[in-house]
């Protein structure tokens, strides 16, 4: 015999009951000592199959979850440092994460590229810091085998650079940081049109009817015949066949000059 069978049950390495106490204490620390964390899984849109990217990737989901913020003394990794692409942020950490409470939390409800573990590229906004962190790096394997099982995730994280990807989860301290940062145009487009065709303003009283574009041949004078507004364009002169009227006289060869200068 191997192992002593008087201890661990015989196998060694705990029996299951160790193992589930072992796992609900590193439950109940992460509890007491984490933070409340939004996980926001990455929804691929067009990936590139070259390059193994998804410039259009979106974030349309959230889940909270606590999570231990590993490296209390601040951030590691380069910091700030200078390099031929101009002043880099370079800010590390580690978040640590109970297996179970990810199955249940996320795993079970997420959409995820890779099913059964946290995804590189997934983002982590952490509310204390109004800061997302981007997964680098998923570590399985430490604390190693202790009573025989791997209870926690620990996520390598760094600072998101943001690129204008979707940001659609509901929460508006995230998705606040879409209209704040991104350069996507089709963001800003005004929609001329509602469901019906008809053409739109703006409407900035609640309950009252859609204000609408107006068409430029459109005149008073011609909708009603009561009105007596002038019109302004007869009265200026630039709808009628002489130039005697008009605001500006484009005849003149030198308008700047003297009463002689440009007659030839």
């Amino acid at each position: 015999m191997a192992v002593n069978h008087y201890f661990q049950s015989g196998n060694g390495i705990g029996d299951t009951n160790e193992k589930r106490l072992y796992e609900d204490l590193i439950i109940e620390g992460l509890k007491i000592y984490g933070q409340d964390v939004y996980y926001l899984p990455r929804t691929l849109v067009n990936r590139d199959l070259v390059l193994g990217e998804d410039s259009l990737s979106r974030f349309d989901q959230n889940y909270l979850v606590e999570m231990y913020f590993e490296t209390t003394e601040g951030f590691s990794g380069s910091q700030e440092i200078i390099s031929k692409f101009g002043l880099e942020i370079r800010e590390d950490t580690t978040f640590v994460i109970a297996k179970r409470r990810w199955q249940n939390q996320v795993d079970n409800a997420a959409t995820l590229i890779v099913d059964g573990r946290p995804n590189e590229g997934d983002i982590i906004y952490m509310p204390l810091m109004n800061s997302f962190f981007e997964i680098q790096f998923v570590e399985d394997q430490e604390p190693f085998f202790q009573l025989g099982q791997l209870p926690v995730y620990k996520l390598r994280c760094t600072r998101w650079e943001y690129s204008s990807e979707k940001l659609d989860t509901g929460v508006d301290a995230i998705d606040s940081a879409e209209a704040k940062f991104s350069l996507d145009q089709l963001n800003f487009q005004v929609s001329l049109e509602n469901e019906s065709g008809a053409i739109l303003l703006e409407n900035t009283v609640v309950g009252a009817d859609d204000n609408y574009l107006l068409l430029e041949e459109y005149g008073i004078q011609t909708q009603s015949p009561y009105a007596d507004n002038l019109d302004l364009d007869s009265a200026a002169g630039f709808d009628t066949a002489s130039t005697a009227d008009d605001i500006l006289d484009f005849s003149e060869a030198n308008p700047f000059g003297g009463p002689n200068d440009g007659v030839f």
